[in-house]
């Protein structure tokens, strides 16, 4: 399971990184268009809005598997041991129900409704559910991430030594 979550995280790597070049590459074209040529592109600020979403949410998974979100660790930091343990392991269970439901099931489910319905964007004409897929898809992989937390502990991912040690 660590050697999949490593390949996950390096193919959300990937993603993350080209996902925010052509969101550049738009924003720059939105800007030009614009300012320079005095008729803006109709389609370059919706395509910023999705890239944005698919950013946040691929990146809110990414950084939940390097240990990178911010967090108040005022309790945890003085704990000691077993009950560091208990505590970390209390935290990852409700990451794990958080994602599973809200993000997967309700995920999934806002997906195939707009799915159904046929929704489409309004200047480019994507499919709604396609955008929307992003949610349970980092759902999956918050759930992979705090399985691989539960059952294997805190692995530090730039190392794999375990961070607990």
């Amino acid at each position: 399971m660590i050697a999949l979550n490593t390949a996950l995280e390096k193919i959300l790597q990937f993603v993350c990184a080209w996902l925010m070049g052509l969101m550049v590459v738009d924003v720059t074209w939105q800007v030009l268009s614009r300012f320079v040529m005095s008729h803006p592109s109709s389609f370059s600020e919706e395509l910023a809005r999705f890239l944005l979403l698919w950013i946040g949410f691929l990146g809110g998974a990414y950084a939940f598997r390097k240990f990178a979100h911010l967090g108040l660790d005022i309790l945890t930091a003085n704990l000691k041991g077993y009950v560091k343990k208990l505590a970390e392991g209390f935290s990852d269970v409700v990451s794990l129900l958080f994602a599973a439901i809200l993000m997967v099931f309700g995920g999934a489910k806002i997906m195939w409704l707009t799915l159904e319905l046929e929704q489409y964007s309004a200047a480019l004409q994507v499919p709604m559910g396609y955008v929307y897929s992003v949610i349970p898809l980092s759902g999956v992989l918050i759930c992979l991430f705090s399985l691989e937390r539960l059952i294997y502990g805190r692995v530090d991912t730039d190392s794999s030594a375990s961070v607990n040690e």
